[in-house]
């Protein structure tokens, strides 16, 4: 791990590097692009891109959907956090290629109407502060509410330590997270 400052320019230095979101242009990282077809949020779609390229560019840039957000592109943040095939994964680095033939949800897939239990708790508590965080915070919550309907506050904090807030909503994440339990238990009973 770099001290806190190495990171810290490490992480500038990276950011200036990284591509940058331009509506007007197609991000293509590598000489080659492929046609490829993914299916994000139950839909497929063809896109034309490099392979390696990060899949968090492709949801973003190729599919419009923009709840996916860019925070570190080292995977040290969270705030990329989609699921594929039901695992979180930091899309930032992960490469299309690795979603192919697979099931890709983002935040966007969770719910058309903010229904989702998570969504809904986040609601409730309150949760965002300046926001930008949240999808990938809430993306994380529900593969921790998968595999485990009763989290306690340490299981949260363990599956959740991955996923930084700047804003230091940490309290009202974890809360958000055991009323959604909540609200999953009770539609389970009736």
């Amino acid at each position: 791990m770099l001290p806190g400052s190495a990171l810290f320019f490490c992480s500038i230095y990276l950011n200036r590097n990284a591509p940058q979101a331009n509506p007007r242009t197609e991000i293509k990282l590598g000489k080659e692009s492929h046609v490829i077809t993914l299916t994000v949020n139950g839909k497929e779609s063809t896109i034309d891109v490099d392979p390696a390229m990060p899949l968090l560019w492709a949801i973003r840039e190729s599919l419009q959907l923009t709840g996916t957000k860019y925070g570190c592109g080292m995977a040290q943040c969270g705030a990329c956090t989609v699921h594929i095939d039901g695992e979180a994964v930091r899309s930032c680095i992960a490469p299309v290629s690795r979603a192919i033939g697979k099931q890709v949800t983002t935040i966007e897939g969770l719910s058309q109407n903010l229904s989702h239990p998570l969504q809904r708790a986040w609601i409730e508590e309150e949760v965002p502060q300046c926001g930008y965080c949240q999808s990938g915070q809430i993306m994380a919550a529900a593969v921790l509410l998968r595999e485990n309907a009763k989290p306690t506050d340490t299981d949260i904090n363990d599956a959740m330590a991955g996923n930084i807030c700047r804003c230091g909503a940490y309290p009202r994440i974890r809360r958000a997270i055991h009323r959604a339990a909540a609200l999953m238990a009770e539609g389970k009973a009736r």
